[in-house]
């Protein structure tokens, strides 16, 4: 009789240890289904994220600013002024801002020195160079103050998306190396950094 109850004690625990170990198993592969991803033989059943909306670029790269002379104590101080255009390419942001710039000021007390009637021939943006044709309106009228203050609005406005560009200036399609009557040399290609060491406002 004890021997029978000690064989039905073995049996229980052997059972017991079995469905142990089923239960276990069981666990083990259904936590691995639930952590692989099957992959669809249908392509209708694949599931896309929807991808986040294409950055275009920055926005300060995106909004250019325009830049006028504003007086001040002994001269002149080159102050910018963010203007919006609906362009996406770096050339029609950069011909937008241009237009924006041969218009003149629209309000405050900021001034241009670039002659009215000044149109915008053509401008080129490559890797670091900025090429702007002006027509010849550029160069009449004014002394060597005021065609150095349009050589700076010329170059800033130019370098508004990258102020390390180099900025060739030309009239009528021929590079510019002398402006105006009294001679005002240009050192082509002009940067922000030359135009502060060479021609002081």
């Amino acid at each position: 009789m004890n021997d029978q109850q000690g064989s039905n004690r073995i049996s229980s625990g052997v059972i017991a240890a079995v469905s142990a170990a089923v239960v276990a198993v069981g666990g083990g592969v259904a936590w691995l289904a639930s952590n692989q991803s099957p992959t669809p033989t249908n392509p209708s059943q694949i599931i896309t994220q929807p991808k986040p909306p294409a950055i275009t670029q920055p926005a300060q790269e995106q909004r250019p600013s325009v830049y006028w002379l504003k007086p001040n104590a002994t001269s002149f101080d080159l102050v910018p002024q963010p203007v919006e255009v609906a362009a996406t390419q770096p050339n029609q942001v950069l011909e937008s801002a241009f237009q924006a710039l041969l218009d003149g000021p629209t309000e405050g007390t900021d001034s241009t020195t670039i002659p009215q009637g000044t149109k915008l021939l053509g401008l080129k943006r490559e890797n670091d160079e900025v090429h702007v044709n002006l027509s010849d309106n550029f160069t009449t009228g004014g002394g060597s103050a005021s065609m150095i203050g349009r050589i700076g609005q010329v170059v800033y406005t130019a370098t508004t998306l990258d102020p390390n560009a180099k900025v060739y200036i030309e009239v009528e399609g021929e590079q510019l190396d002398v402006l105006g009557g009294e001679g005002v040399e240009l050192q082509q290609p002009l940067t922000r950094e030359s135009f502060e060491q060479n021609y002081p406002l």
